[in-house]
């Protein structure tokens, strides 16, 4: 199959053009975010990505973060959260956890204190159920700071959570007073 490094390459390539640039290659996302595999994989040839459904399929399934998702007969494909373009991945609200957690990188709690977690570019701040998980996300960034964050007093004050179909929850925003500094 593909080695690590590989992987990774493609896996990055599909979160580029499955979440913020389909043009890159050509494609164009529906309002639900899917593409046709069929042309993603003949542009991704054509681009010198050269790849078969059985590859994608291999990435799709080992990709630790669970980013992508088919339907249900692998004709289409798209990402499960995270676009920074207009799409309606039709996410029915959820009642979260009391508690659930973001990770971040130090440089970056002091604004976070003050403003909230806001969404930015994307569709939606992104938060987990497990520590670990905000941890190896803050880590990305520099020293990694978790947050703890108060979803399910949220909830009750009427913020609307999702959660995506590889289990990020997802939220318009965390204004700073339910944040928490987690310390170590």
């Amino acid at each position: 199959m593909l080695s690590d490094k590989e992987t990774t390459h493609i896996s990055k390539f599909l979160s580029l053009v499955l979440r913020h640039k389909p043009e890159t290659i050509g494609i164009t996302l529906n309002e639900n975010g899917w593409t046709s595999v069929a042309l993603l994989l003949e542009k991704m040839n054509h681009e010198g990505k050269v790849i078969d459904l059985d590859i994608l399929k291999f990435i799709v399934e080992t990709n630790t973060k669970k980013r992508f998702a088919f339907n249900e007969d692998f004709s289409q494909i798209r990402a499960s959260q995270g676009h920074s373009l207009n799409i309606e991945l039709g996410y029915e609200p959820k009642q979260p956890p009391a508690l659930l957690f973001h990770g971040t990188a130090v440089q970056n709690v002091a604004a976070i204190l003050e403003h909230g977690l806001i969404k930015g570019k994307r569709h939606h701040v992104h938060l987990s159920t497990s520590t670990d998980t905000a941890k190896n996300v803050g880590s990305r960034y520099g020293k990694p700071v978790l947050l703890d964050i108060q979803a399910g007093q949220m909830h009750k004050d009427g913020y609307k959570f999702f959660i995506s179909e590889n289990n990020v929850w997802l939220t318009d925003n965390v204004p700073a007073h339910y944040i928490t500094v987690i310390e170590d």
